[in-house]
């Protein structure tokens, strides 16, 4: 017998004879149909432990009244759609949810609203699903007392799409998870970060807004991350930056926009990453580089009116810089085949010194440091001498 020959709907409404969800599932068989109608239903600590399909008409209402966690799913093969979950309890010792998806596989989370939350979407030692077309609106005022919007802990081969995030701690948070795909999302207003990673590898994220929050991105002890086709932006603070990256190897980084950020990527620790096709325009900083950077490649970004290209703490220089453009650029192009005839230098002697002494930024439009600048383009002293572009480009780059 097929499950279409013996799945049946059951029907949840105020006046029915089943009038909450979680009786709901005690009647209902495996891959039954829950179809709740519009209404308020006042329930916490639902369980879904079997495989079901749960759908909301109208967006009803599931109210936790602050008691707890509102819905958490055991079962493989459940769908969970079309719902308003709000009032999830908060506590300093167990991280509520308002939906949690605990050892499961061949999931869908989709189409929900919550708001009023702790944490919103939890997933934990789970695989193999989706969650997409979410709204999840928090009201994150401090770190502490506060959780993720979509969490995932422990579990692969997730696809996190089309959802919107805003004011929680962290919009997006995975965490030992491998091998999933985050696309087409925005992550706003966020107390902490966008999105964060951690022991996290194989990952793609792409077409993604990470847009005024504490900082952008956190990427962070992971390897072969994909990062394409996301906007960074107006993340702004004195420890603020669209793109962190700490102890990532192995990375590609192409087709981004780093756009309004205190700085736009700022690296630690990080080595053989390819950065390419990149937009760096208005940021403070477009691109610190720290301790430890090696085998990277930068090659064909486009670096617009940053107030510093690059900042760089070390005299050695194991990274290429190749045919990029800058709008600092002076040089000329006497065959005109594009590219620049003079080397560009991006790091700048006053760059170094505002990472020394960050209160001499107030000298910034000073002619004393154009001086500065140029004689340490003369003869290097603090500042790498072969970080170079040697080909640059003199118009800025189209893809």
């Amino acid at each position: 017998m097929t499950i279409s020959n013996y799945a049946s709907q059951i029907e949840v409404c105020n006046d029915c004879s089943i009038s909450t969800l979680q009786n709901a599932i005690l009647k209902s068989k495996d891959f039954d149909t829950i179809l709740v109608k519009k209404g308020t239903y006042k329930e916490y600590d639902i369980l879904v432990n079997k495989p079901l399909t749960i759908i909301g008409e109208n967006y009803p209402i599931i109210d936790g009244e602050l008691k707890g966690e509102i819905i958490t799913i055991i079962s493989d093969n459940v769908t969970v759609d079309g719902l308003f979950i709000i009032n999830v309890g908060t506590s300093y010792t167990e991280d509520y949810a308002a939906i949690r998806v605990r050892k499961s596989k061949h999931f869908v989370i989709k189409n929900l609203v919550l708001e009023k939350l702790f944490f919103g979407i939890y997933i934990e030692k789970s695989s193999y699903g989706k969650v997409f077309h979410n709204k999840i609106i928090g009201d994150a005022i401090e770190e502490y007392n506060s959780g993720n919007g979509i969490q995932l802990w422990y579990s692969n081969h997730i696809e996190i799409e089309h959802n919107y995030v805003e004011h929680v701690r962290d919009g997006i948070y995975l965490e030992f998870s491998d091998d999933c795909i985050i696309k087409n999302n925005v992550s706003a207003l966020n107390i902490r970060y966008g999105l964060h990673f951690m022991f996290s590898n194989d990952d793609t994220y792409q077409d993604n807004t990470f847009e005024n929050n504490g900082a952008g991105v956190a990427v962070m002890f992971s390897k072969k991350i994909k990062m394409y086709n996301n906007t960074f932006k107006e993340n702004w603070g004195t420890a603020s930056y669209g793109l962190l990256l700490k102890e990532i190897n192995d990375a590609e980084i192409e087709g981004n926009i780093f756009e309004n950020n205190t700085i736009g990527i700022n690296i630690e620790g990080s080595n053989r990453i390819t950065y390419k096709h990149n937009d760096f325009s208005n940021n403070g900083w477009a691109i610190k580089v720290k301790g430890a950077c090696y085998k990277n490649t930068f090659i064909e970004n486009n670096f617009l009116y940053n107030s510093f290209d690059i900042a760089y703490n070390s005299k050695i220089n194991d990274n290429v810089f190749d045919r990029n453009y800058w709008s600092n650029y002076t040089g000329y192009d006497l065959d005109k085949n594009g590219v620049g005839d003079v080397p560009y230098r991006p790091v700048k002697l006053f760059s170094y010194i505002v990472n020394r002494t960050p209160e001499t930024i107030i000298l910034l439009r000073s002619m004393f440091i154009d001086i500065i600048d140029f004689s340490e383009k003369v003869s290097p002293v603090f500042t790498p001498d072969n970080l170079l572009d040697n080909n640059p480009l003199t118009k800025r780059i189209v893809w």
